[in-house]
Formats: structure tokens, sequence, C-alpha cells
């Protein structure tokens, strides 16, 4: 065996342990991979960081972008809040949140539709009262085999697109990969919702687990707009959509005062404000919906309707500034252009006006603004910010103008106009420019560590690839199956890239896995790109641990799951993968 060989197969060897122990983030591991090989002289240094300008990364940062522009937008959340039902069986409601969180993942990426589906599933829940675990597994594989429709939906295929155009010299387009993506992803979604949910335990979420501080309710104030009373005239009339988002209409102040009472059958008018209590996402999303406003709107030169507003939370201690104050007397959003929106008092209710509220040591207060000025009024006030503790204000009114955005980018790459990055470059541009992300938030949106991961992986699995590795792994799966036809090779090589994606990065299994499909094709003389989209499917479909995609690590708290609870439904889930997906490829890309 070739020095090189032995050297890049005994790097990854060692990168496979190091990924499947998770004891080192994974990037760092990728990266100190990479830094070795090119010290040993097998990536040429003018390489070492080609990965970082690859097509797929770049694509891979933009999609992420773009998908916090759509779901800061409201755009995709109004969408799935119109489809849910507490009182639906629960058999519906999987199916019901499958369709809609595989549909999101094929447009946007599968980590972010998951986050937005989550909270909303977790809701459906506890209005049930049943286990969140029943729903939230089923919610996070739909995701996931979403994704797998089209090009931009997971990364796996952004992956195989670009490999293909290096070895082909043309990639995969954006809707290839629907033929064989959606035929899996139907029998999967169809799967987890008539069987796959019954194998699940009930367990214990971390959300059923908060104390009663940790999801401290709020007692705000939203102003009335002349869009708030279209199809309203009493308090009353905002009943239903404030038990949608589990919100509580206190009463009702018209100039300056509270009126007595609920108020439940005072017209409302425009400038009058509804008191509520409630959570500060619900508290958000109930304001979005109803297109109610928060006092003091103007002096946020409109930020509420062109972004960066986020609602943060903070602890009044003992000798703040604040304490024995209200926020009208330090002249807080005349001076930090911030609103203290809520006020939450160990649970009490009050009837002063928020702003006119004496505030005491103890108070959790509920500051709306963008996020350095909230900090800076925090330090101001001498309160301490409650760490993870903030909620962004949806900017429901340009939902239509996202949705032209990423159509638009979509388009132009699917007719040719453009390259897909590009496309996808100039859809980003454009989501800054009408407000619906700031700069700020164009890097935080970003996966950085799955970008050094990928960026990593590329020359490696290049080097891999000239070593003979990937030629010498090719052919021992083929020797294998010596004998047999070649769709028993492709069987195999599925399997073998299922199971190590179940155990390693999705991407890491791609880029490994690319390099043997190509050689195994070209030992056959059959069509690679059969043996491409096998890897696509394959390394897409990790359903058999908490570690092999990362929907699958975000639900492991929530949803109260155990290691061992994801074969249950994870293991028959893979064998009908590969049952569905192998005969539809042979079909669609015949060997």
């Amino acid at each position: 065996m070739p020095s090189d060989q032995t050297m890049i197969m005994g790097i990854f060897a060692v990168l496979f342990t190091l990924l499947v122990w998770g004891r080192i983030r994974y990037d760092l591991v990728a990266f100190g991979a990479l830094v070795i090989a090119a010290i040993l002289g097998l990536v040429p240094t003018q390489d070492v960081f080609s990965g970082f300008g690859h097509p797929a990364v770049a694509i891979i940062a933009l999609v992420l972008i773009i998908s916090r522009g759509l779901v800061g937008s409201g755009a995709i959340e109004i969408l799935a809040a119109r489809l849910l039902d507490s009182e639906r069986p629960l058999p519906f409601h999987i199916a019901v949140m499958a369709v809609v969180g595989a549909g999101l993942s094929a447009v946007i990426n599968n980590v972010a539709a998951l986050a937005l589906l989550m909270p909303l599933d977790i809701d459906t829940a506890t209005k049930a009262k049943r286990s969140v675990s029943k729903s939230l597994m089923p919610l996070s594989f739909a995701t996931i085999l979403g994704g797998m429709i089209t090009l931009i939906g997971t990364p796996p295929n952004i992956v195989i697109a670009a490999y293909r155009q290096d070895v082909l010299g043309e990639p995969f387009g954006m809707f290839d990969f629907a033929p064989v993506g959606l035929t899996v992803a139907i029998v999967g979604i169809a799967f987890v919702s008539l069987l796959g949910w019954r194998l699940l335990p009930k367990r214990e979420g971390a959300f059923e687990q908060e104390t009663a501080f940790a999801e401290g309710r709020y007692i705000a104030e939203l102003r009335v707009s002349d869009k708030s009373i279209a199809d309203t005239a009493t308090v009353a009339g905002l009943y239903p959509l404030a038990d949608d988002h589990d919100v509580h209409i206190l009463g009702l102040v018209r100039g300056g005062k509270r009126l007595q009472g609920f108020a439940a059958n005072r017209r409302i008018r425009a400038g009058d404000f509804v008191v509520v209590e409630g959570e500060p996402k619900s508290i958000e999303a109930f304001m979005g919906q109803g297109a109610l406003e928060f006092s003091g709107s103007e002096k946020h030169s409109g930020r509420v309707t062109s972004g960066g507003l986020t609602l943060s939370e903070a602890i009044v201690p003992e000798g703040a500034r604040i304490a024995g104050r209200t926020a009208r007397g330090l002249k807080l959003l005349y001076r930090h252009s911030v609103t203290l929106l809520g006020v939450s008092r160990n649970g009490q209710r009050f009837t002063d006006r928020v702003r006119l509220l004496t505030i005491k040591p103890g108070d959790v207060l509920l500051l709306l603004g963008d996020a350095e000025r909230n900090a800076a009024a925090a330090t101001f006030l001498g309160v301490l910010p409650l760490e993870g503790r903030k909620t962004q204000v949806v900017q429901r009114s340009k939902a239509g103008l996202s949705i032209v955005i990423f159509l638009a980018a979509i388009g132009t790459a699917v007719l040719g106009w453009v390259s897909l990055p590009v496309a996808l470059a100039a859809a980003v541009i454009s989501l800054v420019a009408v407000g619906l992300i700031s700069g700020n938030e164009v890097y935080g949106s970003i996966e950085w560590k799955v970008i050094v991961l990928l960026a990593s992986l590329i020359p490696l699995a290049e080097a891999f690839e000239r070593s003979g590795g990937a030629k010498l792994i090719a052919s021992q799966i083929l020797s294998i199956t010596d004998g047999f036809p070649a769709w028993v090779s492709l069987l195999a090589l599925m399997i073998v890239t299922m199971t190590l994606s179940d155990f390693l990065n999705n991407v890491a299994t791609t880029l490994i896995a690319a390099p043997i499909a190509i050689g195994m094709a070209a030992a056959t003389s059959t069509n690679p790109d059969a043996w491409l989209m096998t890897v696509a499917v394959a390394a897409s479909c990790a359903f058999l641990t908490p570690i092999g995609h990362k929907n699958n690590t975000i639900i492991l708290g929530p949803g109260g799951y155990r290691f061992g609870d994801y074969w249950r439904m994870g293991l028959l889930l893979e064998v009908l993968v590969v049952v569905v997906a192998l005969p539809t490829i042979l079909i669609v890309w015949p060997l």
C-alpha cells in the first residue's frame, strides 16, 4: 500500500474515532486533521483553504441566512400556525405537522424548519395535555425527509451536486432530487404518522419540567391600531386570538386610564391599549397577528417593521437604578429608544400603567429594542439580563416580500440565468436591503462550525481520492458483492453510507462516500448518477441516534428522549427508506 494512502486512511480513521467520541468539537477535529494532512504533504499548500471558497460551502451559508430572513418575516409561522389545532387526533396532528415540516425543509434549511415548528408542536401538546415525546421525533424525522426533495433542502444534496460538477462537469439541478426524495418523504411521513409514533415511549420533556420562573408571565400593554379593529369591535373579539397564543386579556386603557374590570364588552378604538398577560413569545405572536403595536413604536424609527427588534428579559437586583422608580421617570424610551413592554412580579397582577409602575427588586423586565440598545439600557437601569432569554420580533408585514425575494432567487437559478450561489447571494442582499436581516444577523445566522467542518473536509476528501483510498474501499465492496447484479453493490453502498451517517456528521459522510460511489460506478461501467443519488439519500437518513443529524440532537432535551429511543422508530424507517429508495433510484436513474 502506498505511503500516502496509508497516511490519509490513518488520518481518516482517527478523524472518525474522534467524531464518534464526540468529546472534541467536530469542526476543530476536522480542521486539525486538515492541518496534519498539509504538514505531511497530503494536501498541497495552495489547496489547504480551498474548501472555504467551494460552491457547496457558499450555498450552505447563504441558505442559512435566507432561512433566517424567511422565519423573521413570519411567512412560515403564519402558514404553520393556521394548520395547527390542539383538538385534532394525535395521528392527524402528526401527519399535518410532518407534511408542513417536510414542505418547509424542501425550501429552507431543515434545521431552521424544525426550530420554527418545534415550539408550535410543544405548545399544541401542552394544550392537548399529552406527552410531546409522541410527536416531536416524528416532526424531526419529517424535516429530515423533506430536505431530500430539493438541492437546498439538506447539505448532502448540495455537496453531491457540487461533487458531480467536479467529476462530471455539470451539477445536479434544483429539482433533480425531487423524484427520489419526494417518494421517500411521502412513504416516510405515512410511516411516522400511522405507525412510528406508536413505537415511542411517553417521556417528560425539558419544557414540561421548567419552573414557574422559567415560564415567567408578563403584564404588557399593546396599542390598538386601525388594522387591529378591522375585524373586531370589542375587547371580547380579541379573545379567540388570545386563546390561540395562550395570552390573557386583562383590560383596556383609554385616555391614559385603565377601565374597570376586563372591559370585555367595550368597543375598542385606535389609540387604546390592550392589557395582556403572557410569556414573551406568546405576547409577540399575539401582537403581530393581531396587528397591535407597542407603546413608543414611533420612537424606534419604525423598526417594528424594518427589522432588528428583540424582546430581552432582565431581573432587577437590589440597588438597581430603576428600583423604586418608573420607566417614564428615567426617560428610558427617550434616552435609549427602548420600551419597557412588560413586567413580571412573581405572578402578581397590577393595575398601574407599565411605564408608570414603580419597579421593585426581584421584578423581571421585558425590554423591547434592538439588541445593542437593550444591552445599553440594561446597563443604564442596573438590571441583569437573563442569558438566552431573547425573542425576535417577527416582521409579519413583510412576509409576502420575503417569499417573492426567495422565489425570484430560485427561479433565476432554475432558468439558468445565474448560478445558484449568485442567486442566493442576491437574495441575501435583498433581504438586508429591505430590513429583514440586520448586518449582525447575516453572520449570526451562519452555523460556522458546519462551515469549518465542510471547508476542512473538502481538501481531505480530495486527498483521499487522489491517494486511491476511495478506489480501495470501492473495490472491497465490489469484491464482497462479486457475482451479484450491480444493484446489489448499490444496496451495499446505501447501507454502509446510512450506517456511517448515523454516527458521523452527514456532510462528512457525504464527502467520504461520494468518491467511493464514483469509483464503484467506474468499476461497474454503470451510470454514476445512480450511485451519487444513493449517497445523497443514504447520507441524509440518520434516524438511529441523536448524534447522526442536528435535528435529532435538538429534540433530545425538549422531548425528554434517551439515546436508545431513536432506534425504536428509526430502525424501521431506515429499512423502509432502503426498500423504497433503491428501486426508485433504479427507475429514475437507471444503471
